[in-house]
C-alpha cells in the first residue's frame, strides 16, 4: 500500500479515500498538488492507494481471466477485490459497511459525474474506496456484492480507471470543509447553479486594445452580481444548451424578492 498523506494530524480527517489499482504507481505524485496536498497537510482528507495483485492469489498474482461465453479482452477476477475490500473496511459484506461508507466502481457503464453527485459524496462519505476498473470490465459479482455506486466520468472509453480515480478524488476534495479555505469558492463553480461559470479577468485592465468590462471596475456589487448571472447564462446557452434549457434567475434578484 502506498500512502499518500504528507502530515498526519491528531483529529481524524473528514474523509478517507482508498483507491484499488492494479498500476499504484500512476499515483505517485498525483495527489501532491494544489488543494489536494492543502487538504492533507491540513488533515482534511486521507488517501491510500493499494495494488490489487497483492490480494491475488498463486504464484503470478493474475488479476484477470478469460471471460466466460468468450469474447474479446480479459475480465478482472472478483477474488482479490473482494480481498482488498475486506482488507480496507474488515468486511465485503456491504450490509456490514460503515456508516458513510461508499465502494465506487470507475466504469463507462456507471452514472455521469455531475458537481451536485460529487457534493452528495462530499456531504454525506467519510470513507469512499474507488475501484479502477482494467481490461474488458470487470467481473459482475463485484458489482452485484460489493459496490454502493458506480460512477463514469463521461460517454467515452479509457484503458483503465486509474484517470476517472483523479478526477473523482478532485472533483470530491474540493467540496469538503475548508478545502478551498473560502466557503463560496465551490458554490461559485461551474454547475454549482445549473449554470457554467461567468467569465473573470484581472490586471490589467487594457492589453493588447483588449479591457476588462467596464461594469466589473464600477464597485457596485449589484451590478456585477448580474453582468455575471448574465453572462454565465449567455455562455451555458452557447455552450451548453442542454443545461440552459431549465429555468434560471439572478440571485441578487432572488434576494431582493425574499
Amino acid at each position: 500500500m502506498l500512502r499518500i498523506q504528507a502530515s498526519r494530524m491528531l483529529a481524524a480527517p473528514v474523509m478517507r479515500i482508498d483507491v484499488l489499482t492494479i498500476f499504484p504507481e500512476f499515483f505517485g505524485q498525483v495527489f501532491d498538488f494544489g488543494i489536494i496536498r492543502r487538504a492533507k497537510l491540513a488533515g482534511i482528507v486521507e488517501i491510500n492507494i493499494h495494488d490489487i495483485r497483492q490480494f491475488a492469489a498463486g504464484k503470478h498474482k493474475m488479476t484477470d481471466d478469460r471471460p466466460f461465453g468468450g469474447g474479446d479482452g480479459m475480465v478482472m477476477k472478483p477474488e482479490p477485490l473482494f480481498a482488498a475490500v475486506e482488507h480496507v473496511l474488515g468486511t465485503s459484506n456491504r450490509d456490514e459497511y460503515p456508516a458513510g461508507t461508499r465502494v465506487v466502481m470507475l466504469s463507462p457503464q456507471g452514472k455521469p459525474l455531475k458537481q451536485r453527485s460529487a457534493k452528495s459524496i462530499a456531504d454525506e462519505a467519510k470513507r469512499l474506496i474507488l475501484i479502477c476498473g482494467r481490461y474488458e470490465g470487470v467481473d459482475e459479482r463485484v458489482n452485484d456484492a460489493l459496490i454502493t455506486d458506480e460512477i463514469s466520468i463521461g460517454d467515452y472509453v479509457l484503458s483503465g480507471g486509474e484517470p476517472a480515480a483523479v478526477v473523482v478524488t478532485d472533483a470530491i476534495v474540493r467540496l469538503l470543509p475548508d478545502a478551498l479555505g473560502s466557503e463560496t469558492s465551490a458554490e461559485n463553480d461551474s454547475f454549482s447553479d445549473g449554470l457554467l461559470d461567468c467569465p473573470h479577468y484581472t490586471r490589467p485592465a487594457e492589453f493588447r486594445g483588449m479591457k476588462v468590462p467596464e461594469v466589473l471596475l464600477n464597485g457596485n456589487h449589484a451590478e456585477i452580481e448580474k453582468w455575471r448571472f448574465e453572462k454565465a447564462l449567455d455562455k451555458t446557452r452557447r455552450n451548453r444548451p442542454d443545461l440552459s434549457e431549465r429555468g434560471h434567475s439572478c440571485p441578487h434578484e432572488r434576494s431582493e424578492k425574499s
